[in-house]
Parts: structure tokens; sequence; C-alpha cells
């Protein structure tokens, strides 16, 4: 793999406890799958990244969270307007 541009790793600081320890977890399976330390932990971290989403994430300006509801049960006012209308008259 020399030769190829390595992304640099980003600070790990902004890692909760939890996410320390699945990282830890994750690198010492690698290891003993035969992966080199460093190739371990890079792959250890990718992975704690895409679960969680990264480290804490704060400051000003930032939006808040999407719902984590499916779509089909967010409340929607387009799908409620069109269940109270009925395209049948009624006799």
């Amino acid at each position: 793999m020399k030769g190829t541009p390595v992304m640099p790793r980003g600070s790990k600081d902004s890692y909760t406890g939890k996410q320390i320890r699945q990282a830890e977890h994750i690198e010492e399976s690698y290891e003993a799958k035969g992966a080199p330390k460093d190739e371990a932990e890079r792959r250890a971290s990718a992975t704690v990244n895409k679960l969680t989403g990264g480290g804490k994430k704060s400051g000003s300006g930032r939006k808040p969270a999407e719902s984590s509801l499916p779509h089909h049960l967010c409340n929607d006012e387009d799908e409620k307007s069109d269940a109270n209308t009925s395209s049948k008259k009624k006799v």
C-alpha cells in the first residue's frame, strides 16, 4: 500500500467513552485476523465513524438532528388533508 495517498486521520478526542471502547474492540478484532496495528486502528476508526456518525457534535448554528422516525410515521400535513377528503360523494 506504499505510494498510495492516505487520508489524514482526524482527532479522536471528540469520541465518547462508548465510541472509544467500540474502536478498541474492533481494532483488537482486526489484529486477531492478522491486520497490522496501524491498519487495524484505521479500520476501527472508520467503522466507528460509519456506525455512529463520528465524534460529539456541538457548536452554535448547528441544525437540530433530523427526525429518526420513518417517513410513513411522520406527521405530514399534505397526507392528513388527503386522508380527510374523500373522492366519493355522500348520498
